[in-house]
């Protein structure tokens, strides 16, 4: 809070945000500006609305100090830049950016408001460092409505892939250390971002659909096509993560891209080792790099996922009940600081830690998680225990019994290995 503290001029909304944040991080079953406000011991949430919706600081400088922050602590030469989005669910037809789109969240066609994010990912840990919202065209093209919701005139349409690459030029141009970027199939179907990555020369993998055209020789080819072609020799059998279950292992294989562009292109296909369901990937790299490489910077586009469930469920990320465009950047940013927080104090306590190849430490435990840094935070710092020797008694408990399970995971996944 340190860190953020000159960007409000006043003592009030300064305290009034580390009350925000800390009631972020509590175990509270929902969190909004009235039940935090109770939480931090306030008799109204109009101080709390005061701060989201009328006080005077920049959601925009916060996030800078966000990035600078996590970039301190997980710096990596290796990292990778990871864009996608995610939707919150809603009801209502007022709250900005919302209308029936398609979400990953529902998995279908929903009333719902998007944005995309951008998480930094390395050795170290990852955590969110941006974010933008995403407004429709049933939005950018009715002014009125967009003047209800407090949207400022300079903001026009944007599709996702553009609101990735702005969100990626704003990182590199701060100094982010980083060799990768990497989403899903509506990043890597769209040639402008692929392009503007190029231009930078910064790697991607990015997710193709099958009927995605792949130039060659003979033309350009659909991606399910050529994986037709691929030899049975072609096929190798690597990790692309491991997680609490042990490593996830796919059969990949690698098709050279000629385009006359400097650098080496690729189309990489992974093979399912139970279903054979395949999925494809447009991989760029200035230099030449092992299928290996790829296939880790490919594993490591499912840390978004891990971001965004920690951020919910962890830091109130979704848990938003505003309708205008500054009170939805200024709730998520600080929802962001608070996981920021848990991710950056995971990844300090891991290094200090040298595990074992199942994943525990010399104490028979695995390392502390975001969730347990959390639950530690809230019953030892936020909300001081009675007994405190009973909270960490139930601290050692969890994590010795997981770190059994893991064990348990990794011995049977190489009993069943070929």
């Amino acid at each position: 809070m340190g860190r953020i503290a000159g960007r409000f001029a006043w003592v009030e909304p300064r305290r009034r945000t580390r009350q925000l944040v800390l009631g972020l991080l509590a175990d509270l079953p929902r969190k909004n500006c009235w039940t935090i406000a109770e939480h931090t011991g306030d008799a109204t949430p109009d101080g709390m609305q005061h701060l989201l919706g009328r006080a005077k600081w920049d959601a925009d400088l916060v996030r800078d100090d966000l990035r600078e922050f996590v970039l301190e602590h997980l710096a990596d030469d290796q990292a990778v830049l990871v864009v996608d989005e995610t939707g919150d669910l809603t009801k209502g037809t007022r709250m900005v950016g919302v209308q029936r789109q398609y979400t990953g969240t529902a998995g279908r066609i929903e009333n719902a408001q998007v944005a995309v994010y951008l998480t930094y990912t390395s050795r170290h840990g990852h955590a969110g460092v941006d974010r933008a919202l995403y407004l429709p065209k049933s939005w950018t093209g009715d002014q009125e409505r967009c003047e209800q919701a407090a949207v400022p005139e300079d903001v026009g349409f944007a599709t996702k892939p553009q609101l990735a690459w702005q969100m990626i030029e704003r990182a590199l141009d701060a100094g982010a250390r980083a060799a990768w970027a990497a989403g899903d199939e509506v990043y890597g179907d769209n040639p402008k971002l692929r392009t503007a990555l190029e231009t930078c020369e910064l790697g991607y993998v990015l997710a193709v659909s099958r009927t995605h055209h792949v130039p060659t020789s003979a033309g350009p080819q659909r991606a399910d096509h050529l994986a037709k072609h691929i030899p049975r020799r072609a096929w190798q059998k690597l990790s692309a993560g491991h997680g609490a279950k042990g490593h996830s292992y796919y059969d990949w294989a690698l098709i050279a891209i000629t385009t006359g562009i400097p650098g080496h292109q690729h189309l990489m296909i992974r093979r399912n080792r139970t279903t054979g369901e395949l999925a494809y990937y447009r991989c760029y790299s200035p230099r030449l790099v092992p299928l290996s490489t790829l296939v880790k910077v490919a594993g490591s586009r499912w840390t978004v996922e891990e971001t965004f469930q920690s951020s919910k469920t962890l830091a109130g990320l979704d848990e938003h009940q505003v309708r205008r465009w500054g009170y939805w950047h200024r709730w998520v940013t600080l929802a962001l600081l608070a996981h920021a927080f848990l991710a950056v104090t995971t990844a300090l306590e891991r290094r200090n830690q040298a595990p074992a190849d199942d994943g525990t430490s010399p104490d028979g435990l695995i390392p502390l998680t975001c969730n347990e840094i959390q639950r530690l935070f809230t019953a030892l710092v936020t909300r001081p225990a009675r007994d405190t020797a009973h909270r960490l008694r139930w601290s050692t408990w969890r994590r010795r019994h997981q770190a059994r399970a893991r064990h348990s995971h990794y011995r049977r996944q190489a009993a069943l290995q070929p």
